[in-house]
């Protein structure tokens, strides 16, 4: 692993000035470091801290993307300065140290998981490739290469027949070979055809995370297995000393993020989240994993903090899920979220929650609890901590700009006190006078536990009961068309009416409203039914004119009463389709009492 080695420098507490904050020092850490040309490029995942020679000083190794399709490398710091590095053949999608043995002194071995291998370093060398299995290649485009090498069909009846499959089977199913010839211009094709026709059609996955998972004991320095996610769908557990597959598993969806917990020799659950937006657990023995959970939007990071699953979404939230899926508590946060990180500080038993935004700040939350913010100058993509160096307490920072921010939590610093938490005023805490309960309070108490089968049953009747009588109600109103919007996709109308005046001549209004957006309406009438004896109206029918959709109309009509007796009635609005006796749409209007009647 060792290509270029420099003479490392000790991290001490004050390496280099902070610039000045606009809202000033942060009072819970200390700015140990910031180079903001390192050219670091790489993301949580391929962070790692480690005591890799067993001498008491922890090393970060970084997997460098690069430029994204060269200088891949992964690199390793002492203090600030870096120590070692080697190259990468192809992008690193994480990196994470583990045990392979007990022998003494105790060196974890480095794995870090680049396309479709996993390279295994040891004593900063070199130690083992492990190559995922090869995926079963599909027969039609086995074929169709055979019969290119045997002189059958030309290239230009290849391309027509991988494009037919393509669109077939989608472009996930065929080998990199094929996807590559139909991406290629014209001109290109014969030469790479002729290069790579006689060469073993393969079909390999990618990698697209790793974890590890304790073997037997729990212990720090234990044996552990690695876990990884394939591009797949493949969930793979591998032995620590062999590198051979003690267990697979499938995922619906590809997997993105894992959180592994448990003993492999025991009991293990494997949490994944998906690309599809779901989370998905797997446990010892499963063969396929178990829905779990759905979110609402997809993961950008995902831990778990004893046995609740955190996820951190696009869509700016951070959720909180038990073990069983049920939502716990969200928070909403300002900006887009970058990174996610766990805070576990074992010498004081404190863990949460780090939250990095695309405003360049990193929020704490404790629980769902925001109990500090720390300032940062440029926006983080990429977060680890713990152990660095001899500090206890090291959060390691990587910028969008490729710059490196070390910061060490103080010794002094206490997140207990939720000075920025959201909560209930203090005037809530003050313990209110209820007075004792009387003697009626008491005897009612006894009698509802004595009688608690029975008045749930009432009261369960009673409601079943409500229920029927109200859906009767609206399937009556459904028939004889008394709702005040249509139920009708055809001719989709909203009709109101109001009465205005003292009397004994009253102004009724209808208004009518066409709610469907494309649509118009047109032949219809407007009819009222009402008592003679009591009412007579100036227009008893109304011709409707063309209804534009979402405009809304208004008809009167004058309404006379002859009773100065007190006596009122309702009249009826129907809305009618000429040719067609059964209503559109109805409304009763309860007509108020009328002044007396005057005779001239």
């Amino acid at each position: 692993m060792a290509t270029q080695e420099t003479a490392a420098v000790p991290m001490q507490r004050r390496v280099s000035p902070k610039p000045v904050d606009q809202e000033g020092e942060n009072t819970a850490w200390l700015h140990a470091h910031y180079d903001p040309v390192a050219s670091l490029y790489t993301f949580t995942s391929c962070l790692a801290l480690s005591d890799l020679n067993a001498d008491g000083d922890h090393k970060l190794l970084v997997a460098d993307l690069g430029t994204g399709r060269y200088n891949m490398k992964l690199k390793v710091y002492k203090g600030t300065a870096l120590h070692m590095e080697s190259a990468i053949v192809d992008l690193p999608t994480g990196v994470c140290t583990f045990y392979m043995d007990q022998n003494e002194p105790l060196i974890p071995a480095v794995a870090v998981a680049s396309g479709p291998f996993i390279y295994i370093y040891k004593n900063s060398r070199p130690y083992f490739k492990f190559t995922t299995p090869p995926l079963e290649v599909n027969a039609v485009e086995t074929y169709v290469w055979n019969q290119v090498k045997e002189g059958i069909i030309d290239i230009n009846i290849l391309k027509q027949k991988l494009i037919e499959l393509k669109n077939e089977v989608g472009e996930h199913s065929l080998t990199v070979r094929s996807l590559r010839l139909l991406q290629l211009p014209p001109e290109d094709m014969d030469a790479f055809v002729s290069q790579h026709k006689y060469m073993v059609l393969k079909k390999q996955t990618v990698i697209t995370c790793i974890n590890t998972l304790k073997k037997t004991h729990s212990e720090e320095s234990a044996i552990s297995c690695l876990v990884i996610g394939t591009e797949a769908s493949h969930v793979f557990i591998l032995d620590p000393q062999a590198f051979t597959i003690l267990a697979t598993m499938t995922l619906p969806s590809v997997p993105a993020f894992m959180s592994v917990g448990g003993l492999f020799d025991v009991e293990y659950s494997i949490v994944v989240s998906c690309r599809d937006g779901n989370i998905y657990t797997l446990k010892r023995g499963s063969k396929t994993a178990k829905y779990c959970i759905e979110l609402s939007s997809q993961p950008v990071g995902m831990e778990r903090v004893g046995k609740n699953i955190i996820v951190a979404c696009m869509d700016r939230t951070l959720v909180c899920y038990s073990p069983k899926g049920k939502k716990l508590w969200t928070v909403y946060l300002p900006d887009d979220i970058t990174a996610l990180e766990l805070m576990q500080h074992e010498a004081r038993g404190f863990k949460a929650i780090m939250v990095a935004l695309k405003n360049r700040d990193v929020h704490l939350y404790k629980d769902k609890y925001l109990v500090n913010v720390l300032k940062c100058e440029d926006v983080v993509n990429a977060m680890k901590f713990g152990r660095f160096g001899r500090e206890d307490g090291a959060l390691i920072m990587t910028t969008k700009g490729g710059g490196l921010i070390i910061k060490l939590l103080k010794r002094t610093a206490n997140f207990e006190a939720r000075e920025l938490a959201p909560g209930a005023p203090a005037s809530q805490s003050v313990k209110l006078n209820i007075p004792r309960k009387s003697k009626v309070a008491v005897d009612q108490i006894h009698r509802e536990r004595a009688n608690s089968i029975e008045m749930h049953q009432v009261f369960q009747k009673d409601l079943v009961k409500l229920q029927l009588e109200a859906t009767r109600g609206y399937i009556k109103s459904l028939h004889s068309s008394l709702n005040p919007v249509s139920s009708s996709q055809a001719e989709p109308v909203k009709l109101s009416a109001r009465v205005q005046g003292i009397g004994p001549l009253f102004k009724m209004t209808v208004e009518l409203q066409n709610t469907s957006s494309t649509n118009s309406l047109i032949k219809l009438l407007i009819a009222f039914r009402y008592d003679d004896n009591l009412y007579s109206l100036s227009r008893p029918l109304i011709q409707v004119p063309f209804l534009v959709p979402s405009l809304l109309y208004s008809f009167e009509t004058l309404v006379q009463c002859h009773s100065d007796a007190g006596v009122t009635d309702s009249i009826k609005a129907y809305l009618l389709r000429e040719g067609s006796s059964v209503p559109i749409i109805s409304a009763a209007i309860n007509m108020p009492v009328s002044e007396s009647v005057v005779i001239v």
